[in-house]
């Protein structure tokens, strides 16, 4: 008898919280990221803020790899299984080092809009970050943890698949309908002796 599967280790589990995350992460990216502020006098243009889907293109692009990956977890069989396990983790690990770099220089991760803003390339501004980056960050670490257990884990998953169901046979001295002829070739399809 094998020993029950531990709960961080179940499917169920683990795709749900890889799930999660990454729509937290594609969440963020809906929100400011960015506060810009000018100097006086340098240009006729208000505050900015900036949602994480400027500042930072690429993280709702990944976001949504990891969410699409994630979900086909769900049917993948042993070796599909793996390969986009690694696509997951590796669309955390973008994630990650995307938002690290807009966290590190919020100034240059800003340039872009700033310019469509103002209309000038190379303003200098002070950008500041919000804290959705770096919930982002946290959302994108734990997306590569369930990932990576995945990978670990995943190995003694079950594929379910249209073929598993077998089909079901009466118990031992149950009774049985009338046998017609086409019963009868289903039996001997199945080796079966429906004469014995």
């Amino acid at each position: 008898m094998s020993k029950p599967t531990p709960a961080w280790a179940r499917k169920s589990t683990l795709i749900m919280l890889a799930v999660l995350a990454a729509l937290v992460v594609f969440g963020t990216t809906t929100q400011t990221w960015l506060h810009v502020s000018f100097a006086q006098g340098q240009v006729q243009q208000s505050d900015l803020s900036i949602p994480g889907n400027k500042a930072a293109v690429s993280v709702s692009a990944l976001a949504l790899v990891a969410l699409a990956g994630t979900l086909a977890l769900t049917i993948a069989g042993r070796i599909s299984r793996v390969v986009t396990g690694v696509i997951v983790l590796l669309a955390a690990l973008g994630i990650v080092a995307v938002v690290v770099g807009v966290l590190a220089d919020p100034s240059a991760a800003a340039m872009g809009e700033v310019g469509k803003a103002t209309g000038v390339i190379g303003v200098a501004s002070n950008a500041s970050a919000t804290w959705f980056p770096v919930a982002a960050v946290a959302a994108a670490a734990v997306l590569a943890v369930a990932a990576t257990v995945t990978l670990w884990a995943g190995r003694g998953w079950n594929t379910r698949t249209k073929y598993d169901a077998a089909p079901s046979v009466p118990a031992q001295g149950a009774a049985v309908g009338p046998i017609d002829e086409i019963d009868t070739w289903d039996q001997l399809s199945r080796g079966d002796d429906p004469t014995a």
